[in-house]
């Protein structure tokens, strides 16, 4: 772990350089180079981009099987295991809630879409059928866990690694063996994490001069009271979680400095499941959470908690229906409330994974899906902001949970030694 922390030390500054000059670079080349982006966009910026985000997704899945069930052999018994699921539900109906909520309020107060008909597409489609919620809860239930593995089924990995984990505190001894193997695992991963993220500053230089360089700047003065309504939705949610950090008495100032490279890392790679590994990593030893409470929440709010895409799905949806001038009725708001709230929670967390889902809530509300092509330009340039409100989201939650449990717990929610580290 300390290696760990001394090689991602200064990560988030060399992310943010990384990040200004691939937004220049790109910027330049598109507007006085238009010529040569196809070209080096196609064997240069993409590739190495998409290079990048496999890398940092190869140890997704060992990190994310590995600590999860070391983290549920720490609980003391399957009762406490099902406390903290309920528990952890109940904070991402209530935030997912709220984040819906805000996006929807500002989409209707600002009204990014009046008076752009002119970026209308003519309407031919026919509604799809929305997915049902009883099939979505039981495709949660993996026929064989080495699926899961292979296909890097983040939900299914979870149930999976859940289950063996009760199933490893009813013979604790005889699989100690396992248990020193999946050590070894979390261990062999978090170190080729460290090796692989020496190379994260040139990633997102490539991921973002790629964005930059085939959209160019003048996409976000088109569209840019749809860009600052996005951007000013995350930051109200932003908002509401240091005031939960800061009722709790969580040192907020805190979880943004111990959380500065996994929040670096998500607004340059637009991809939760990329931060995933460094996040589970930062909160436990820069901020100091509980390796049971971490190792559970962090990868289980990975999975299915996105307040970004929460936002996402209930303002283009109302973006969309401003442009169509489709009349803003209770039941048209009624069911974007609805589908948005319930798609948000089976979000791939990639890059653009919300605009997919986005078919689902507007065939639902009977909104237009050409609208998805209006948005489809601008998402990855927002998409950076929407994935700082997961990792954000993500990790109060998980100090939310901990605080919840003080009094079912005897352990201190901080570490003591990097409390008193990191307040002296």
């Amino acid at each position: 772990m300390r290696y760990f922390f001394e090689v991602s030390m200064n990560l988030s500054t060399l992310i943010l350089v990384a990040l200004g000059v691939g937004i220049s670079f790109g910027s330049l080349l598109n507007s006085f180079f238009p010529e040569s982006v196809p070209l080096l966009d196609t064997y240069g910026l993409h590739p190495l981009g998409q290079a990048f985000l496999r890398l940092v997704q190869f140890v997704v899945v060992p990190i994310v099987f590995s600590s999860l069930i070391l983290g549920v052999t720490r609980i003391q018994n399957a009762a406490q295991v099902g406390r903290y699921v309920i528990k952890l539900l109940t904070i991402y109906i209530v935030t997912t809630a709220i984040s819906l909520t805000l996006g929807m309020t500002v989409a209707l107060l600002l009204q990014p879409g009046v008076g752009m008909e002119a970026i209308a597409l003519p309407i031919n489609h026919s509604p799809n059928q929305a997915p049902s919620l009883l099939d979505w809860l039981i495709s949660l239930i993996p026929t064989n866990p080495v699926e899961a593995l292979s296909t890097a089924n983040l939900l299914q990995i979870i149930f999976s690694a859940a289950l063996l984990g009760m199933g490893i505190q009813q013979c604790r001894s005889e699989v100690q063996p396992f248990l020193d193997f999946l050590h070894s695992v979390y261990l062999i991963t978090e170190k080729t994490l460290s090796v692989i993220l020496y190379v994260a500053p040139i990633g997102v230089f490539a991921l973002t001069s790629s964005v930059f360089a085939t959209q160019g700047l003048g996409l976000i003065g088109r569209l840019f009271l749809y860009v600052l309504g996005l951007f000013l939705s995350s930051l109200g949610m932003v908002g509401f979680y240091i005031m939960v950090l800061w009722i709790l008495g969580a040192r907020p100032r805190q979880f943004f400095r111990g959380l500065a490279e996994s929040l670096s890392l998500g607004f340059g790679t637009a991809s939760s499941n990329a931060v995933l590994p460094v996040l589970l990593n930062n909160i436990q030893e820069n901020y100091g959470l509980r390796p049971d409470i971490a190792s559970f929440a962090i990868p289980l709010g990975t999975a299915i908690k996105r307040d970004g895409a929460a936002i996402l799905q209930g303002f283009n949806a109302l973006f969309i229906a401003q442009i169509y001038h489709i009349p803003i009725t209770n039941s048209l708001l009624t069911a974007i409330a609805l589908s948005s709230f319930l798609i948000s929670f089976s979000t791939p967390g990639v890059p653009g994974s919300a605009l997919i889902t986005m078919t689902t809530v507007l065939a639902a509300s009977g909104l237009p899906l050409e609208g998805i092509a209006i948005v489809a330009g601008i998402d990855r340039i927002t998409d950076g902001f929407k994935t700082v409100l997961n990792v954000v989201g993500n990790g109060t939650t998980a100090i939310v949970l901990s605080f919840w449990e003080i009094e079912s717990s005897p352990e201190p929610l901080i570490t003591p030694s990097l409390s008193s580290e990191k307040e002296g």
